[in-house]
């Protein structure tokens, strides 16, 4: 799994999106855009490209398609429309990208990856460098108090997050 980083200007979301797409279809990977706004750190991420892995090799997966799988599981929601909101919009915004290939090919992954740093002209800033705590603490719904409870930080709280969706299913 790679990650692209970045900050994006999409003036048109269906462009950006089909951009995604022709850059998948090209290196025979799948991609998969955020907000990084709502992403805690590339363990997140990875967590959720691992269990989707583990859903569709299980048959067990909910989405037809591994990058809205990626997205279930990243959002901790087995609502697409709710996990979209973890999604890439309209505007200029922090992103992060995963692109990933089902057989884990490096090389596919880093083609693509150039590919979507060269078609989505973002400004390479590390996007996951620090998080956005509040934003991911009202995303997922995590008190202070639960905060408190815990042993571990905010990644931690989020990656177990991510694991229970598997449970909830």
């Amino acid at each position: 799994m790679i990650v692209v980083e970045g900050v994006a200007t999409v003036d048109d979301l269906d462009a950006f999106l089909s951009d995604l797409d022709a850059v998948a279809a090209d290196h025979d990977v799948t991609v998969q855009a955020f907000d990084a706004r709502y992403v805690v750190d590339r363990r997140h991420l990875a967590r959720a490209v691992d269990l989707t892995d583990r859903a569709f090799a299980r048959g067990e997966n909910v989405a037809r398609e591994r990058s809205v799988e990626i997205l279930l599981y990243a959002a901790g929601r087995r609502q697409i429309d709710d996990a979209l909101e973890m999604g890439v919009s309209e505007g200029r915004l922090p992103v992060a990208v995963v692109v990933t290939a089902a057989d884990d090919d490096g090389d596919r992954e880093t083609a693509a990856a150039d590919a979507l740093r060269e078609r989505l002209a973002l400004d390479p800033t590390g996007t996951l460098d620090s998080t956005d705590s509040g934003r991911v603490r009202a995303f997922f719904d995590v008190t202070a108090a639960e905060l408190d409870a815990v042993d571990g930080d905010l990644s931690d709280l989020i990656a177990e997050r991510v694991a229970l969706l598997d449970v909830e299913k």
